[in-house]
Formats: C-alpha cells, sequence, structure tokens
C-alpha cells in the first residue's frame, strides 16, 4: 500500500470534497499537488496567505504535500509537510493508507495537537 495516486480532499467543517490531489514519487519522496479544484468558485482562486514565491501562485497546481518518506518497516510516510492555502502556513505531516489502500489518513500537526483527516481514494 502506498499514498502514491489520486485523493479526494473533503473539508472537515462543510463535510463536502473540494479538491483532488495528486501524490507522486520523486527521489524516493512523495509530493503531492492539487489536481482539479470541485468548487466552481475555486477553480481561480490563488494563495493570498501564501508566502516568498507561492504568494498569489494559483491554487490548482500548487504543491501542497512536500517530501513524505517512507518510515522504516512501516506504512507510514512522515518528516512531510502540508500546504493549507487558506493559512499559508505549513504543517507537520504523517500519512497512511488504510482501508486496503482506498483511504489516506492524514495526522497534520496544528499548533501542539495534532488532527487527523481522512482522504478517498480516487485512483
Amino acid at each position: 500500500m502506498t499514498p502514491v495516486g489520486t485523493w479526494r480532499i473533503v473539508d472537515d467543517q462543510a463535510q463536502q470534497a473540494t479538491a483532488y490531489l495528486v501524490i507522486v514519487e520523486r527521489d524516493g519522496l512523495l509530493w503531492g499537488h492539487i489536481d482539479e479544484l470541485l468548487r466552481p468558485s475555486d477553480r481561480l482562486a490563488v494563495c493570498r496567505a501564501c508566502k516568498d514565491d507561492l504568494k498569489n501562485q494559483p491554487i490548482l497546481g500548487l504543491e501542497i504535500v512536500r517530501h513524505a518518506k517512507k518510515a522504516e518497516g512501516e506504512d507510514v510516510w512522515d518528516d512531510a509537510s502540508l500546504l493549507s492555502p487558506e493559512t499559508g502556513e505549513f504543517y507537520a505531516l504523517r500519512m497512511r493508507p488504510v482501508d486496503g489502500g482506498q483511504q489516506l489518513e492524514m495526522d497534520v500537526l496544528v499548533d501542539t495537537r495534532w488532527r487527523t483527516q481522512a482522504w478517498q481514494r480516487v485512483k
């Protein structure tokens, strides 16, 4: 089981699918970018809260998962970061495929607490 593939991102609060994220492997690390935005109002959105070279970049195509590394002997990828386009901040991230690889649990460190999201595999 691997996180490589396409995943449906669901907004925690609205309980609505908002985007598709594609995770790929490059040089032994996993990276993920927004491949499709599902709400018509988001399709032209830019990352206003982002800093430096990411500021005002289109959210469509934005790389939000960076440098996830597989943990030795486990089906967990960590030492990663997740960009929140809403805040412009990077958060610590660990990922693990569950349910036979059909679901991806994303643990995100916000302040001092881990928050878990579950994304559904699309392909």
